[in-house]
């Protein structure tokens, strides 16, 4: 291809391998998504390389409603100015699309998660950690009590931290009225889930007990 980019080579030689492999052969189903798209489930991941959900899930174009940002973090609901991004899509899925479920999955080894826990961005400025800090405040309370159970070092203070933070996505969800109003309704629910990159298992969260079971 000889774009003198190598990054730019390895993305363009995945497109022609999809346009072989995948979109010839589900050219129907292409062809279908030129309708619209009606998901049943929205995912809420983390952007870590690792962790796509389109394939830890394995489905195909048009089957779930993906949101990744640093840490799989849902803020509150909130109305003050600025770009909502995360909320704004949660609302494009939940009014418009009509998703049946939300599912935050956190992740192993979440270097999010692994800053919020030791605050090392903290006094960073915008462009330089600033804006990460900024984000992953969010989990400062949920933080403290991980630090105060486990530390702030080693795995087990990391995993804590991990799962910690889909439970901080999961009550600030519960803050937006569509869901509070969909989810008594019965017409929405919440899921929790965990992936361990260490082993490849998937973790689902037991809302009643607080734990984290492999699905």
């Amino acid at each position: 291809m000889n774009s003198e980019s190598p990054e730019l080579d390895t993305l363009i030689a995945g497109y022609r391998r999809f346009r072989e492999r995948g979109w010839k052969l589900e050219r129907d189903r292409w062809a279908e998504l030129k309708e619209g798209q009606e998901p049943r489930v929205m995912v809420i991941a983390c952007s870590d390389s690792r962790v796509d959900p389109s394939q830890i899930f394995d489905v195909n174009p048009g089957e779930i409603f993906v949101v990744r940002n640093v840490a799989a973090l849902v803020p509150p609901f909130e109305t003050s100015p600025g770009h909502h991004g995360v909320s704004a899509a949660l609302e494009f899925a939940v009014q418009f699309l009509k998703v049946r479920e939300v599912l935050v999955m956190g992740h192993g080894l979440c270097g999010g998660c692994q800053a919020a826990l030791t605050r090392n961005l903290h006094g960073n400025e915008p462009g330089e950690g600033g804006f990460v800090a900024d984000w992953i405040g969010m989990l400062d309370e949920a933080r403290d009590a991980v630090a105060h159970e486990h530390g702030t070092e080693g795995r087990t203070a990391e995993r804590a931290m991990e799962m910690a933070g889909v439970k901080v996505s999961l009550a600030n969800l519960r803050t937006f009225p569509c869901v509070q109003s969909k989810e008594g309704k019965g017409e929405l629910t919440l899921r929790g889930a965990y992936f361990a990159i260490s082993d490849g298992v998937l973790h689902l969260l037991d809302e009643a007990s607080g734990e984290f079971n492999p699905a």
